[in-house]
């Protein structure tokens, strides 16, 4: 699958950028906001056209290669739901949104992807904003698919559960399917993290590894208006401890040859995992460097949409685009 292109808005890191290019597209333009996300994306892949902006100030006619693409994606910042929606930062959240659908009106790409929090699919409270999403891009021709991928059944060592909207244009919609498990049994944190817990020849690193059998729960990067990098909320950090993991911070090295684990001794015997360990965790590859501060690059990656479910994305869409199959009706499970 190649010749494809894309252009990527609050691309962060680059996960979700990463897996299309994985699966056969070639980037036109990244944008995104934070300074340092730029730098990693231009310390990993040089050759891609970064732009540090804001979404909400961008002008397609400014940048002309970001018309005649086949796809516009969109990892965006999450909104909250109904529950912790107080927070003011949800209102540019919303206009992140509605932004990117102003933006299909200006760039016309042949399918668009918007990846964001599963309650976005189905919840009452955003019943509004996909009533707008459909309103505007059903009158531009597009048939929209919601729905809702868990990123550990794509080979991600992380319980993370990922709200989709899919909209193709018309002529392709009826051969677009939503993205089915890579995986029949899920990587494991010890899996995941034994190589790197090893690598500087940590005797328990085997032992740690053994008893670490399930998923990472949901790595939380936050924002700005948030404190430094934390494992999330307390139910999070508890199901961190049971695998014998520190979690009041981040570790700043791998733990090395002296170092003894034994969680009976409270926090002096738990293991600490660095920020690029949480990056494994999101299915980057060990040699994708992020730039900043701890604080910095933990956000990235807390907040990056996971390669492995970028890549099942865009193999779903470059499959539709490449299928000269009558169009028909999209796939959708929520009103």
């Amino acid at each position: 699958m190649t010749g494809l292109t894309f252009v990527d808005v609050c691309s962060g890191a680059g996960g979700l950028a990463l897996g299309l290019e994985r699966a056969g597209f070639t980037p036109r333009l990244l944008l995104d906001i934070d300074q340092h996300a730029c730098e990693t994306l231009r310390a990993n892949r040089p050759q891609w056209s970064v732009l540090n902006a804001d979404l909400l100030e961008f002008d397609p006619v400014d940048h002309p290669e970001a018309y005649d693409v086949d796809l516009l994606a969109a990892g965006l910042p999450r909104v909250r739901s109904s529950a912790t929606v107080t927070r003011r930062s949800s209102d540019t959240e919303i206009r992140l949104i509605r932004a990117t659908a102003y933006l299909v009106h200006a760039v016309q790409p042949r399918a668009l992807i918007i990846e964001n929090v599963p309650t976005l699919v189905d919840e009452g409270f955003f019943a509004p904003l996909r009533d707008f999403l459909r309103e505007e891009l059903e009158h531009l021709g597009y048939s929209l698919n919601w729905f809702v991928l868990n990123a550990c059944d794509f080979g991600v060592p992380q319980d993370r559960k990922q709200g989709v909207l899919v909209a193709v244009k018309e002529q392709w919609a009826g051969a677009f399917r939503p993205p089915r498990p890579t995986v029949r049994t899920h990587v494991s944190v010890g899996e995941a993290l034994a190589p790197s817990m090893r690598s500087l020849g940590w005797p328990d690193a085997d032992r740690w590894a053994a008893q670490a059998t399930s998923v990472a729960p949901t790595l939380v990067g936050g924002s700005k208006t948030h404190g430094g990098p934390d494992f999330g909320p307390s139910g999070t950090k508890a199901a961190w401890r049971r695998m014998g993991v520190y979690t009041k911070s981040f570790g700043d090295e791998l733990p090395g040859r002296d170092f003894k684990w034994d969680p009976d001794l409270g926090d002096e015997g738990l293991v600490r995992i660095t920020v690029d360990q949480t990056a494994l965790l999101q299915g980057f590859p060990v040699d994708w460097r992020f730039v900043g501060g701890k604080t910095s690059r933990y956000r990235q990656v807390g907040n990056a949409a996971p390669p492995a479910v970028g890549e099942a994305l865009g193999r779903a869409v470059a499959e539709a685009l490449q299928t000269s199959s009558p169009s028909g009706a999209g796939y959708t499970s929520s009103p």
